[in-house]
């Protein structure tokens, strides 16, 4: 398989919906959540590309754009943004749907580096 065709199958999309339980005093979704959610995107996509175990090194540049209130669905994006020699570095964006209203809009976005690792915990190729 090529390298692009790596990259375009690795390509993770994810749904969830905003429930109660996953927002603060605001009535909107507490940011710890959306953090896990996308670090768990990130995981997914790394995972995909290589079909190796990972473990997460850094987030980087995350941007709260806009709160995600609840009773709204969103859909996160990871997709591979650089390929180094043990690590990926994973971009994810989150979008919100609001559940009877048309329209999406990006709400946050950040990259996440993960590092390829074996069955001793040592970095190993991620190609």
């Amino acid at each position: 398989m090529t390298l692009e065709e790596r990259l375009a199958q690795s390509e993770t999309h994810v749904f969830k919906t905003v429930f109660p339980e996953s927002t603060n005093h605001h009535n909107t979704m507490f940011g710890g959540k959306i953090l896990l959610m996308m670090t768990e995107t990130a995981f997914m996509t790394a995972t995909r590309f290589s079909r190796k175990s990972f473990v997460i090194k850094s987030c980087e540049q995350v941007e709260f754009i806009r709160p995600v209130p609840a009773a709204s669905l969103v859909e996160l994006i990871g997709y591979v943004e650089k390929v180094g020699n043990t690590s990926l570095r994973i971009h994810v964006d989150l979008f919100l749907e609001k559940m009877l209203e048309e329209g999406r809009e990006k709400v946050v976005s950040g990259s996440f580096t993960l590092v390829a690792i074996n069955e001793h915990h040592k970095p190993v190729k991620i190609i």
